[in-house]
């Protein structure tokens, strides 16, 4: 019992933070997250700076389209390439001031990756001439011109990464009722926000997500990172869920399948598939009630990316009293166990690539010097490789903490961490 109340204890909290990114203000973010996500709801929709590579430094994208430099190139192909990325929300990829600040930061940095919303919770931040997808396209403003974009942060040697948010898609639901989750009396389930769920069993918007990848390759994205590849939170104060299409399949065998299919279609056009999972998942030996479990994901993905941000921990979590002021020892413990899981089922390298806290919800506040422990978890774990997420893409009290030029870090053999014990 006491498992299952802190699962939804974090699961609710990372849902909080999610929204945030989206621009959305929720009474349970914190005041500085609700200010960095709706300060750029007026941002200037305009593409960036268009200036193209050398020639000499392209080779061609397997998709066909733009020419990108060899330098991304290989970020796109060697799964031993560390990745350091910054999250891009949908407003600042629409904002030139705000990208030409985000390249500055990744041309004088480490940062080699921009993890930049193509699809979220309200529909595309591109336009799109395929019939499936404009349907689905929402009302909210969106990049002008994608590929101009895409072209301008290839030719500064950074890769371009396409977040996708598939299941918990209000615009999808509202445009495809059919296919949406419902309640025993057949009519739309909504959550606690009062938002109805696309049902992660339709094969009909697996095909949806599934074409929004392809097209993000084609526009010159070297990355497809799905995220809510999950089942909403099944709070008791809410009514039952009723998931038409299941078939008999499971949560987790139906997020399997979407991420192997998914897999296997990105990899034809030469791109890896990532997905977001919740932090807990590398810690909690089976399933989330969500759906998320770690063997599942991390098998039928190139690359996981729990998000082990320390505040999302409940108090006591792996003994610790206080987790968010604790990031070494949160972030060292929940990856260092994922490790573990993953290269029990026979899988090795850089499969494990955890999204940072960036940003402040309780005590302490967070800056540079919580981010330079969190770093250090995640290169004592073994690992190259990490996202900072900042709701709001502002992460100016954060650049000190970057180091001035890429350097790997990981340890080999990992520092095994001190706390052993798990939800």
């Amino acid at each position: 019992m006491r498992v299952r109340l802190l699962l939804l204890v974090v699961l609710a909290a990372c849902t909080t933070t999610h929204d945030a990114a989206a621009g959305k203000t929720t009474p349970a973010a914190d005041s500085a997250s609700r200010s960095a996500s709706t300060a750029h709801a007026t941002a200037p929709p305009a593409p960036a700076d268009t200036t193209a590579a050398s020639p000499a430094t392209q080779a061609l994208s397997p998709a066909g389209g733009p020419a990108i430099p060899a330098s991304v190139q290989k970020l796109r192909t060697d799964p031993a390439a560390p990745i350091r990325a910054l999250y891009v929300n949908r407003f600042a990829a629409q904002s030139t001031k705000k990208m030409q600040k985000l390249l500055a930061i990744a041309d004088s940095t480490e940062i080699n990756a921009l993890v930049i919303d193509v699809k979220d919770e309200f529909g595309l931040n591109f336009t799109s001439t395929d019939p499936m997808l404009l349907k689905n396209a929402g009302t909210q403003t969106k990049v002008k011109n994608m590929r101009a974009l895409l072209d301008t942060i290839n030719a500064h040697g950074i890769l371009p990464i396409a977040r996708i948010v598939v299941f918990k898609d209000s615009v999808t639901a509202r445009m495809n009722p059919e296919h949406t989750i419902r309640k025993a009396d057949g009519s739309p389930w909504r959550d606690k926000k009062g938002l109805t769920w696309v049902n992660p069993y339709a094969n009909a918007i697996w095909e949806y997500n599934f074409r929004v990848a392809e097209e993000a390759i084609r526009m010159g994205f070297g990355e497809i990172q799905f995220d809510y590849i999950r089942f909403p939170e099944p709070y008791k104060s809410l009514p039952a869920q009723v998931f038409p299409e299941s078939s008999g399949r499971g949560k987790t065998d139906a997020l399997a399948e979407f991420l192997k299919q998914a897999r296997a279609r990105n990899a034809k056009l030469g791109v890896r598939t990532t997905a977001d999972i919740f932090g807990l998942v590398s810690t909690v030996g089976g399933a989330l009630e969500v759906g998320q479990k770690w063997e599942p994901m991390v098998q039928n993905v190139d690359v996981v990316l729990p998000m082990v941000y320390p505040s999302h921990y409940p108090h006591g979590s792996f003994g610790i009293p206080s987790p968010n002021a604790a990031p070494y020892e949160v972030i060292h413990t929940a990856i260092s166990r994922g490790r573990v899981r993953t290269e029990a089922i026979g899988l090795k390298g850089q499969r494990v690539r955890p999204w940072l806290q960036a940003f402040t919800l309780g005590s302490p506040k967070y800056g540079a010097a919580e981010l330079e422990q969190e770093k250090k978890a995640v290169y004592d774990s073994g690992y190259e490789s990490w996202v900072l997420w900042n709701p709001g893409s502002q992460y100016d009290p954060f650049v000190p903490a970057l180091e001035k030029t890429l350097v790997p870090r990981a340890k080999n053999p990992p520092v095994p961490p001190k706390i052993t014990k798990f939800e």
